[in-house]
């Protein structure tokens, strides 16, 4: 006859041994994961709408803009910075890659004439508005 030890909390303590794994364990972050989105403001004017990217270290010519069916696309490309290192400490936390943010344009802009300009790692998209048709007040003659 083989005895067998019975343990009431051998479950609990299982649990309790996964769960501290958990915690011990690294979060995972968006240079992990290899994802990046640069940071976006976008500001309404009167005549226009002004989206500001955040991308420094990106080179503009590797940034390809496109307004097509109502819908701003920005991607790119950031490369990593050429590095020496040697047995030293190393810690990386810009992400490297590529990238893509896709907005929805209002009706009333106007994408034939979309400008961008890059300086000092902001790109800047000018999105100028269509001129509003006022409504026209019809009078009702007299028969």
């Amino acid at each position: 006859m083989t005895v067998i030890r019975y343990e009431p909390w051998a479950l609990v303590n299982r649990l309790q041994k996964d769960f501290d794994r958990l915690l011990d364990a690294p979060v995972a972050t968006a240079a992990d994961s290899g994802a990046w989105l640069p940071p976006v403001d976008i500001d309404e004017e009167t005549g226009r709408f002004v989206v500001y990217v955040d991308l420094p270290g990106v080179d503009p010519a590797a940034v390809e803009i496109t307004a097509e069916k109502g819908v701003l696309s920005i991607r790119g490309r950031r490369e990593e910075a050429p590095r020496e290192h040697g047995e030293s400490y190393r810690r990386v936390e810009r992400v490297k890659g590529e990238f893509q943010r896709r907005f929805s344009l209002p009706e009333s802009a106007d994408t034939a004439a979309i400008k961008a300009k890059a300086a000092n790692g902001v790109l800047q998209i000018s999105i100028p508005k269509l001129a509003q048709v006022q409504p026209q007040r019809i009078s009702v003659e007299a028969a």
